[in-house]
């Protein structure tokens, strides 16, 4: 699945997440206890991550990278 240009407009959930990025949901989690990914934020007890920040983090890990 192309990341560019496939972004929803709702925020993301874990599930979301690495579905789009076609990872394991465990990644995503770790990401986030080792502060490495997208930032996410919580909705009561529910992780969520904003599409608009999740697309910016993926920018920084592209930038520099040939086309």
């Amino acid at each position: 699945m192309a990341v560019r240009g496939a972004l929803p407009d709702r925020y993301l959930t874990p599930v979301d997440l690495a579905a789009l990025l076609g990872i394991p949901v465990e990644t995503v989690y770790q990401w986030r206890r080792k502060r490495t990914g997208p930032p996410g934020f919580r909705v009561g007890r529910h992780l969520r991550y904003d599409p608009a920040k999740v697309h910016a983090w993926i920018e920084t890990l592209t930038e520099g990278v040939a086309a």
